[in-house]
């Protein structure tokens, strides 16, 4: 489980540059510049040092590393398929399947406590165990 801190030093080495910058409609956002480099820009309400940073900042970085991006002019079934492709990489990282089990094992069942244990939102984690459980991301689908 890769903490705070931990995604900020992953953007330092990986050369991600990270900025503040007001993004009312999606809290933060990654673009993937002419030279192939990348930059993620997040909005102050979600820089919080809590869930929804870990959550923005490991999804953003998803993006960035697996090379996931699209342009405005995209078709809705490829923008998806990198969100998700973000999303996997972001989940993988901040709630590894070991270490769900391990918390669900140690008395963890409820999901507002699993959200908590682990940092990341309910949402966030309704998507951890479609995920792990049904092999996407859809949450929406089981919950």
């Amino acid at each position: 489980m890769i903490l705070l801190p931990e995604l900020y030093a992953t953007a330092s080495q990986q050369n991600i540059p990270i900025y503040s910058y007001p993004m009312a409609q999606c809290g933060s956002m990654s673009v993937q510049l002419q030279d192939g480099s990348c930059a993620i820009g997040m909005d102050d309400r979600v820089a919080d040092g809590g869930a929804q940073e870990r959550v923005h900042l490991g999804h953003e970085l998803g993006h960035c590393l697996t090379g996931s991006f699209y342009n405005i002019y995209a078709a809705a079934d490829l923008r998806q398929r990198h969100e998700n492709r973000a999303d996997k990489w972001a989940i993988r990282r901040l709630i590894p399947v070991s270490a769900l089990d391990d918390a669900i094992a140690a008395g963890h069942t409820e999901l507002w406590d699993l959200a908590e244990f682990f940092g990341v939102t309910e949402s966030f984690l309704k998507k951890a165990i479609c995920l792990y459980v049904h092999g996407n991301t859809a949450s929406e689908l089981y919950f």
